[in-house]
């Protein structure tokens, strides 16, 4: 484990302050028994409940009073140097006398060649302290780990139950590789609580193993996660992107590197508001059989310096932690679009970062960004290779209208086979697949106001009587499809 023997690497060298952020306390006190192995000190640990006590020896020993400054004045007063683990106890340090201790104890005044280890969630420390610590990154459980974790569970539940644990081989197998990137703790609870609710472990529980992984990697509130995706035979058109992700998706769910075929990124996907973007983004999810997680930019953006770009690093450090998956940025005009100097910079910073993330990363992201106004779209966000494809997305031609309609006949209880699909077709040239629903949604008030059933006429009547986004701002639309033309791969 190469943390282990970084920690003894320091420890030998006595480094007197290292920080470690983590909730996971237990596993901070096992690498440490690891470490003094090797280093032959003596480990202690302080908690503001039980105070100061020796942690390798089984006999118990004499402990040290809770209180911070007895808590220094013991640890400089010892002659035996020694690795110390303090819990929760940065607050302390801003007092004075607190931090003129521990400064003294670090710059070795008075006091043997001791390791502090600054344990705790998120650890803020004086400039002062700041300058004199290392911070060290704790790796997570791997796979071995993991898998363990899960047997002591099955094995705790049958102790418990008195009965044998139903295990689908390949699910556990599945279930483990999707608890990478979680603490042991938060992953012994999801295992937990997969096992005890039904005594199984099966397919059935993938989608509740990542609805509650993404819960916990998502306390920002800064992603929007959605496991049942849409299904291509769900949305009318778009099939060349169907067939685009079929051909691909082998190659994006492979175990090991394909040595031929470079893994696909993403694809933008661009067109008339109303026609189909977003479905097609789910239905690029449900056709690769991952996870969508969709990006909100404007949820992004914060007032104070640096807040938006830390934003974005945690949002996509997040969506690594859940792949394979979808990243859906919707709307990405809004967030990256050519501002000038008015936001200070922000605009250009985000874009700087989400480009190079785009061009560095190495775990199974598949991003699907979507937009509207291509006009306000940055130049180095369309240069060839950003995306592997730019789809447009534009108004249904005649055939898919007439699917449209049939599907959302269907979704209603009505049957398409009674209803001239090509008359309606031909009744809603220049209408967007969003159009045609709401046209479907307003023939149904109409009808159940005249206490009748949906037939042909109130249809027609309701088409009749919607003006089109194609027709109210035409010359945007038109601008918008001839930009498109010979630039974008077509969708349908």
């Amino acid at each position: 484990m190469g943390e282990l023997e970084d920690l003894t690497t320091l420890v030998r060298a006595a480094t007197p302050l290292l920080v470690i952020e983590t909730v996971d306390e237990q596993r901070v006190v096992e690498c440490f028994r690891h470490v003094i192995a090797q280093s032959l000190r003596p480990l202690w640990r302080w908690t503001l409940t039980d105070g100061l006590r020796r942690l390798d020896f089984a006999a118990e020993t004499e402990s040290v009073a809770p209180d911070a400054t007895t808590t220094l004045d013991a640890i400089r007063a010892a002659e035996a140097a020694g690795i110390y683990l303090m819990f929760d106890f940065h607050p302390f340090l801003r007092y004075a006398m607190s931090q003129r201790l521990l400064r003294e104890i670090v710059q070795r005044e008075r006091s043997a060649a001791h390791t502090l280890v600054l344990v705790g969630a998120k650890i803020e420390l004086p400039d002062e302290l700041e300058a004199l610590a290392l911070r060290v990154p704790l790796s997570l459980p791997d796979l071995k780990e993991l898998a363990g974790i899960m047997r002591g569970e099955a094995v705790a539940w049958q102790r418990e139950q008195g009965r044998k644990l139903e295990v689908d081989n390949e699910a556990a197998r599945t279930i483990v590789r999707n608890l990478l990137g979680l603490t042991a703790p938060d992953a012994r609870r999801i295992v937990r609580k997969l096992i005890y609710n039904d005594g199984a472990l099966g397919q059935a529980d993938l989608p509740v193993l990542m609805q509650s992984k993404f819960d916990l990697l998502n306390r920002s509130g800064l992603l929007h996660y959605e496991y049942a995706t849409a299904s291509f035979a769900d949305i009318a058109g778009v099939s060349h992107v169907r067939e685009w992700v079929q051909r691909r998706r082998a190659v994006f769910l492979a175990a090991t590197p394909d040595p031929v075929l470079d893994p696909p990124k993403g694809v933008l996907l661009l067109g008339v508001q109303g026609c189909g973007k977003s479905l097609a983004a789910k239905a690029i999810a449900g056709g690769f059989g991952v996870p969508l997680v969709r990006l909100d930019f404007g949820t992004l953006y914060d007032k104070y310096q640096g807040e938006t770009e830390k934003n974005l690093r945690e949002a996509l450090a997040s969506t690594e932690l859940l792949a394979p998956c979808v990243l859906w940025i919707d709307e990405i005009e809004k967030g990256l679009a050519s501002g000038g100097g008015e936001d200070g910079g922000v605009s250009r910073r985000v874009l700087g970062y989400l480009l190079t993330w785009m061009a560095e990363r190495k775990s199974k992201v598949f991003v699907v960004a979507t937009a509207n106004a291509v006009h306000e779209l940055p130049a180095e966000l369309l240069r060839k290779g950003r995306f592997d494809e730019i789809f447009f997305v534009d108004l249904p031609r005649p055939e898919v209208r007439q699917q449209i309609f049939a599907l959302h006949l269907k979704q209603r209880k009505l049957d398409p086979t009674s209803f001239d699909l090509p008359a309606l077709a031909a009744a809603s040239e220049g209408f967007s697949g969003a159009e045609i629903e709401q046209a479907v949604v307003s023939a149904l008030y109409d009808a159940a106001a005249s206490e009748g059933g949906l037939d042909q006429p109130t249809l027609l009547t309701a088409l009749g009587s919607t003006r089109p986004l194609s027709v109210l701002m035409a010359e945007q639309v038109e601008a918008l499809r001839e930009w498109a033309r010979g630039r974008c791969v077509a969708a349908d």
